[in-house]
């Protein structure tokens, strides 16, 4: 029985796919670069406890949320599907996207990701960014610890966010529904 050729995006993914990484660290395929991070440090963990429990807590919709939680997303060109991993995913409880789901689960029903600038900055501020954008993830909140900033990313069309707001550490920045709430930055200084 003759078997197609597999493309270089197939092998790529099934490649990628395969990876076992040490404890702690993640792989992820962005834009058809397999990307490997070490574990985050304790601050970059405060950040993400910060903005999880004020949501959990004041949003006007019941969250759950899920730290490095694997996404399958739309990717651009010819490479193979992104296969990202927000540091923080929201999504609305009614939805219970998180029980039976895969490792690597679509991107449907999630409200919200978030990153913390970590080792790779610039895979935070532009490549993931573009992935979930593709995918249609609503928004997009990034903690830029080297700008010492929160943006919020909204309104994605193809693989960009069209609306952007930047708030410097120490000021509160709006979430728009489902969670309809100003998130305090002041313990982020």
């Amino acid at each position: 029985m003759a078997h197609e050729p597999l493309s270089q995006a197939d092998v790529l993914l099934e490649g990628f796919l395969a990876l076992e990484t040490p404890e702690g660290f993640r792989a992820e395929l962005i834009e058809g670069e397999i990307v490997v991070t070490p574990p985050p440090d304790g601050d970059h963990e405060d950040y993400i406890n910060l903005i999880m429990k004020q949501v959990i807590r004041r949003s006007r919709t019941d969250m759950d949320f899920s730290r490095n939680k694997g996404l399958k997303l739309r990717s651009g060109g010819a490479c193979p599907k992104n296969h990202a991993i927000p540091d923080g995913t929201f999504a609305p409880t009614a939805l219970r996207l998180y029980r039976g789901a895969d490792p690597w689960t679509p991107c449907d029903g999630v409200a919200m990701v978030v990153e913390v600038t970590s080792g790779k900055p610039r895979a935070d501020r532009e490549a993931k960014r573009r992935c979930y954008a593709r995918g249609g993830i609503p928004l997009c909140l990034l903690v830029d610890r080297d700008a010492s900033s929160v943006t919020l990313f909204s309104d994605p069309e193809k693989d960009e966010y069209r609306e952007r707001c930047t708030r410097p550490f120490g000021k509160p920045i709006t979430l728009p529904a489902p969670f309809a709430f100003d998130l305090d930055t002041a313990d982020f200084l």
